[in-house]
């Protein structure tokens, strides 16, 4: 007896150590583990357990109903294989091929009634059996609507809109809408919320926008319903398109009947007393006239715009005139034309004033310069009048009074004054003609003695006679050169008596050329100031000894 004894004792011992010896543990889910999934997508429970050896003999899912009772869901066993209970068939299945190794479990279409408590059970030989439970929460996506309300003008404060959602867990929704107005929320037992926005409603509203925003945790950002207020109001029309210059024979002239309102309304035209003119064409809101306008189509022509809310009437009186449009054109133009014209002689006034001041500057001017000529060659012009020369030139090539060239000429005998000696003396051939080379030629018979007695005596005067005494005194000459100097001095013509004498009137005509030549001369080398001739500067000008010269 105590040999059996002991020898169970060793058994049971073993046996222990066995047991000891193939105990695992679970590698998901961890204890206390809840999951939230969303309806008609695809959940996994997780579900694995891990043992040395092969010692996992069959995995069971179970689920727990609300009462407590268990529901089987699939069975995985070495041997019978993989059997689906109930309604789980065709929507379940284990998601790896060996489910020994690897229990998770995939429901393929997720609805709302499997949400609950599964529980995971490991059946071990000889160890038992080991469970871990978790908790599924499906959630279903947020189903919503929104119902306008059509409204009409002037109506009383009234619904516009309403917004509907269903989903687990219930929505919150609110509106996005600027228009002044009231919202007001309600949920249903059936989890179902609904929102409702009421006000007046005004024309300016038609259009607007009324948004219905759904919010919800399965959503990333709040679902926007769009939606635009609608309000309809009865049409205002107006006649357009007459511009009061309506005359016979134009063409392209049409009437335009402009309306709003909502719904758009339609048009009917007619005119007030009569019918409507031939050959006009009706297109929509617009009237148009393919012919050239005559007297008969003048009238009220009415235009009646009509919609869901109203029916009004817009008139316009339209004149047709027998003024053909070529008048009025040509009466547009009337003043155009006088405003060019008037501004084209205001142009040719002033240019004829500025030619006129512009003449007058100018002929004023050449009169003064004439005057001057005028007095300039009078003056010079007097070659009877002509006493003497008195020229002193600084110029230091200046000849001597021995290449003087004193030569008798045949004018002599027609000299028109004696240059020294009493008046009896006056047929001298001591005179000033002009020689071939168009120079004064001085010619004296006794000059040659009179420039003896200045070379031995330093000076000498030259009574010119009683005549010239009386007017001007004696030309006495120094016998010291001038200095050179920028302006010669003047030549001084003086008139008195010298010229007194009963003058030999010319023999002929070669007198008085002569006598011509001699103003030419003096003219174009002197200019004569306040009765004194002043030599002119110029290279080719005539030099006379500075000792002076008597003629």
């Amino acid at each position: 007896m105590a040999i059996r004894l002991c020898g169970a004792g060793l058994l049971l011992l073993a046996l222990q150590c066995f047991v000891l010896s193939v105990t695992g543990e679970f590698v998901e889910p961890p204890p206390s583990y809840s999951l939230r999934s969303i309806a008609e997508g695809s959940t996994r429970l997780p579900c694995q357990f891990q043992v040395q050896g092969e010692q996992v003999v069959q995995v069971s899912w179970v689920k727990i109903r609300p009462d407590g009772t268990k529901e089987q869901v699939i069975t995985a066993h070495h041997i019978q294989g993989q059997p689906v209970f109930g309604r789980f068939q065709g929507r379940v299945r284990f998601e790896n091929s060996d489910p020994l190794a690897n229990s998770a479990l995939i429901i393929l279409n997720t609805e709302v009634s499997d949400e609950g408590i599964y529980r995971c059970l490991i059946s071990t030989f000889p160890s038992g059996n080991f469970e871990r439970q978790l908790e599924l929460t499906v959630w279903t996506t947020p189903i919503s609507s929104l119902e306008p309300v059509e409204l009409v003008e002037g109506q009383t404060f009234r619904l516009a809109a309403s917004c509907r959602s269903v989903a687990r867990p219930p929505p919150s929704l609110s509106w996005d809408t600027e228009l002044p107005g009231q919202s007001q929320n309600r949920t249903s037992e059936t989890g179902a919320v609904s929102t409702h926005f009421s006000l007046y409603p005004l024309r300016s509203m038609n259009g607007k926008p009324l948004d219905c925003l759904v919010w919800h945790p399965s959503l990333d950002k709040p679902r926007r319903i769009a939606n635009r207020l609608v309000v309809h109001f009865p049409p205002d029309p107006a006649i357009r398109g007459y511009n009061g210059n309506w005359v016979v024979g134009l063409t392209g002239a049409s009437l335009t009947c402009d309306s709003g309102g909502n719904p758009k309304p339609g048009f009917t035209w007619s005119r007030r007393d009569a019918a409507l003119p031939e050959d006009v064409i009706l297109d929509g809101g617009t009237l148009r006239f393919d012919r050239p306008l005559s007297a008969t189509d003048a009238g009220v022509y009415e235009c009646e715009a009509r919609n869901s809310v109203a029916a009004v009437k817009s008139e316009a009186e339209i004149t047709v005139t027998g003024k053909s449009p070529r008048v009025a054109s040509l009466n547009n133009l009337v003043p155009i034309l006088g405003g060019a014209a008037g501004a084209l002689v205001v142009v040719l006034v002033i240019s004829l004033m500025i030619v006129s001041c512009y003449h007058k500057r100018r002929n004023r001017k050449l009169e003064k310069e004439l005057s001057q000529r005028t007095e300039e060659f009078c003056t010079l012009s007097r070659h009877a009048s002509i006493r003497r020369f008195d020229s002193i030139n600084g110029d230091p090539r200046i000849q001597m009074d021995d290449h003087i060239p004193l030569r008798p000429d045949s004018h002599t005998r027609t000299s028109m004054s004696s240059l020294s000696g009493p008046p009896g003396k006056r047929d001298s051939h001591s005179t000033l003609s002009m020689g071939r080379a168009e120079r004064p030629v001085l010619y004296s018979s006794t000059r040659r003695a009179e420039r003896d007695a200045f070379i031995q005596n330093g000076t000498t005067a030259i009574d010119i006679g009683p005549s010239a005494s009386q007017n001007s005194s004696p030309l006495r000459m120094s016998p010291t050169p001038p200095s050179l100097s920028a302006a010669p001095p003047p030549v001084k013509l003086a008139y008195g008596n010298v010229w007194a004498g009963s003058p030999t009137p010319p023999e002929d005509e070669g007198e008085e050329e002569a006598s011509l030549h001699i103003s030419e001369a003096v003219t174009h080398y002197f200019h004569y100031t306040n009765g004194v001739l002043h030599p002119k500067r110029q290279p080719n000008a005539i030099l006379l000894h500075p000792r002076g010269q008597i003629i």
